[in-house]
């Protein structure tokens, strides 16, 4: 393993954590990350696992939108709901550091609910919607996963 090897897995490293911690642009990361190791690496093999990380990461974000969308869909919890909760958890990161961002995700997503469909009804929204969320954020880290696998068994061909 080179130097150029190992500073690429911290990179590819920093992007996983990403997806999970989203402070940081995850699959941006790992996506660069292995496009730099391919530009540098240079041949064939280094850009084919390139070529199939990038579409493996791709193909990830298309079916992060896709597949949770359906089910918030047959849930009936409108894409406004989402856009509330999103906007109550950029409030909440800077109210409570780090925490808040799900926090108020949560809270915006319950009130928002809890506004279009009464108290009763509210609690079942919100949590199909973060059942949605936590499918799209294994989506993103399996796809990112599968970018990283791909590099390094690049990096043993190479």
């Amino acid at each position: 393993m080179t130097l150029l090897d190992v500073l690429t897995a911290l990179v590819l490293l920093v992007g996983v954590v990403g997806v999970v911690v989203p402070l940081l642009p995850g699959t941006a990361l790992v996506g660069l990350g292995v496009l730099g190791w391919a530009v540098l690496t240079g041949g064939a093999t280094a850009w084919t696992v390139a070529a199939v990380a990038v579409a493996l990461l791709l193909v990830g974000a298309v079916v992060k939108y896709v597949v949770p969308g359906r089910r918030l869909t047959a849930a009936g919890v409108p894409t406004r709901t989402l856009a509330w909760g999103g906007a109550a958890a950029v409030v909440g990161f800077f109210v409570v550091p780090v925490v808040g961002l799900v926090v108020g995700f949560v809270l915006g997503v319950y009130a928002a609910e809890h506004r279009r469909v009464g108290p009763r009804a509210a609690w079942p929204s919100t949590t199909a919607a973060l059942r949605a969320v936590g499918l799209a954020l294994l989506v993103e880290l399996a796809a990112a996963l599968a970018a990283v696998a791909t590099w390094a068994v690049g990096v043993a061909l190479t």
